[in-house]
C-alpha cells in the first residue's frame, strides 16, 4: 500500500513538472534562424546520442533517427541557399539497420558534405560518416570500432528467484533460441550472422571511404582509434573542428566565405508533443514496480537478436 502511494506521488509530480514545462515553453517559444547572406549559407546539423530505429524524431527517443536525419537533409536539399552541410557526429553507435539507413542518406545528399566528429564517432557513429565528402575530426576524437556486438540474456536464473515457470510452446526449433542457452549450432547461426553484417560493414566502409576492402579489413579489429590515429590509418581526411568543416565544405561549394546556418528550433507545437510523449514514458516507468519492468525488458531484449554497432 505503501509503494501504491509512493508511485501515485511520482505521478503527481511528474504531472506537475510537465505543466510546468509547458508554461516555460510558452514563455520561451525558442529562437528564430540567423539572418543569413543569400546563397552563402552551409547548413549545420547536429547529431547526439545513440543511434535507433525509433518512430519519433530526434529528442523525441532521446537519440539519432532515420526519420529526424533525413528530415534534416531534405531541408537542406531543397532550400536553393543552402550549398553545403556539415553534420556534427557525436554517437557510440547503435542500430545496425537505422544505421544503414542513416549512411544512405547521407550518400544520397546531393550537395557537398562534410563530418564534423565530436568527442566519440565510433562504431555505428563511424558507419553513417564513411560516405561524406569528407571527414574532420579532433585529435582526441574516439573513433572506428569497426564491428558487430549481440549479447543475449539467459533470463533462466532471475525467473527461478522470482519463483516463476516459463512454458514454451513453439514451432520452429530454433525459436526460442534466445529464450533459454543455446545450443552449439544456435550459437553457429547467431555467428553466421554476426559475420554477414559484419562483411556489410566493412564493405560500406571500403566504399565510403574508397579503400580497398582488405586495408579495412584490417583496421576493423572493433578497436577504437583516435582522431590522429584514424587520420594516418586513412579512415578520416583532416583533423580539426566545426569551423573546419565548415570552411572546407564551403571550398567544396565554392563560397568564398562561407557563414554558419542552423535550422529553427521545433515549433512549439513539436514540442509540446516530445515533452508529452517524454513525460508518458517517465509516468509508466515510475508506476510499474522495478520487478516487472526488469521482466518486460529481458523479454524485449531477448525477443529478436540484437545486433548492435557499439
Amino acid at each position: 500500500m505503501i509503494a501504491v502511494k509512493n508511485y501515485r506521488w511520482l505521478t503527481v509530480a511528474v504531472v506537475v513538472v510537465a505543466v510546468l514545462a509547458v508554461i516555460y515553453l510558452m514563455a520561451n517559444p525558442g529562437g528564430v534562424a540567423t539572418p543569413l547572406r543569400s546563397g552563402e549559407r552551409v547548413v549545420v546539423i547536429y547529431l547526439q546520442g545513440n543511434i535507433d530505429d525509433g518512430s519519433g524524431g530526434f529528442g523525441i527517443s532521446g537519440g539519432i533517427t532515420p526519420r529526424y536525419v533525413e528530415e534534416q537533409l531534405e531541408k537542406a536539399e531543397s532550400d536553393p541557399a543552402i550549398k553545403a552541410a556539415v553534420v556534427r557526429v557525436n554517437s557510440p553507435g547503435g542500430s545496425v539497420a537505422a544505421s544503414q539507413q542513416i549512411a544512405a542518406a547521407v550518400e544520397d545528399f546531393s550537395k557537398p558534405l562534410v563530418i564534423s566528429m565530436g568527442d566519440m564517432a565510433a562504431s555505428g557513429g563511424y558507419y553513417i560518416s564513411a560516405p561524406a565528402d569528407g571527414i574532420v575530426a579532433q585529435p582526441g576524437t574516439l573513433t572506428g570500432s569497426i564491428g558487430v556486438i549481440s549479447q543475449v540474456i539467459d533470463t533462466g536464473g532471475l525467473y527461478e528467484k522470482l519463483g516463476l515457470k516459463v512454458e514454451t510452446i513453439k514451432s520452429g526449433r530454433h525459436k526460442d533460441m534466445l529464450s533459454r542457452e543455446m545450443t552449439a549450432a544456435e550459437r553457429e547461426l547467431m555467428q553466421a550472422l554476426s559475420d554477414e553484417l559484419y562483411d556489410q560493414f566493412v564493405s560500406d566502409v571500403a566504399r565510403g571511404r574508397e579503400l580497398d576492402k582488405k586495408k579495412v579489413l584490417k583496421l576493423a579489429t572493433g578497436q577504437v582509434y583516435t582522431g590522429t590515429q584514424a587520420l594516418e590509418a586513412g579512415l578520416i581526411d583532416r583533423l580539426g573542428g566545426i569551423e573546419e568543416a565548415v570552411a572546407w565544405a564551403g571550398e567544396m561549394a565554392g563560397l568564398e566565405d562561407p557563414e554558419i546556418y542552423e535550422f529553427p528550433p521545433p515549433s512549439f507545437l513539436d514540442q509540446i508533443t516530445g515533452l508529452g510523449a517524454k513525460v508518458a514514458v517517465l509516468a509508466d516507468k515510475l508506476t510499474t514496480p522495478p520487478e516487472i519492468q526488469i521482466m518486460n525488458y529481458l523479454q524485449q531484449y531477448n525477443y529478436l537478436p540484437r545486433f548492435i554497432l557499439e
